[in-house]
């Protein structure tokens, strides 16, 4: 059985290969600022995109979108502000969710523009 922290990177190493395989170009991997953490930034056309990445099992207690809350959501708006200063970003932006379930059967969700 793989640890909750193996199973993360293993999602969000399939988040990233799907997102790869729609045409985006993957820029970075959890990248850190202070406490907060980014699961992925990526750019498609002129949109750099914010992506948290959540999985889970099953669907029995909730989709695994549900767990990105405002404060989860607040976290991920921080990290972003920090590296579009450390890259001097000024384009256009957005905030994805990839949603994962990796039971038998396996599904995955993009929502584009998620907060």
């Amino acid at each position: 059985m793989m640890s909750k922290t193996n199973q993360g990177r293993a999602a969000e190493a399939m988040a990233a290969q799907f997102l790869q395989d729609l045409g985006y170009e993957i820029l970075a991997r959890n990248y850190q600022s202070h406490r907060w953490e980014i699961d992925l930034i990526a750019r498609k056309a002129q949109i750099l995109v914010f992506v948290e990445v959540k999985s889970r099992a099953n669907t029995a207690f909730g989709y695994p979108e549900a767990a990105v809350n405002l404060k989860k959501q607040t976290y991920v708006r921080y990290a972003a502000e920090q590296y579009l200063l450390a890259h001097q970003y000024t384009g256009d932006i957005r905030f994805d969710i990839i949603s994962i379930v990796t039971g038998p059967e396996q599904e995955i969700v993009h929502f584009e523009d998620a907060f």
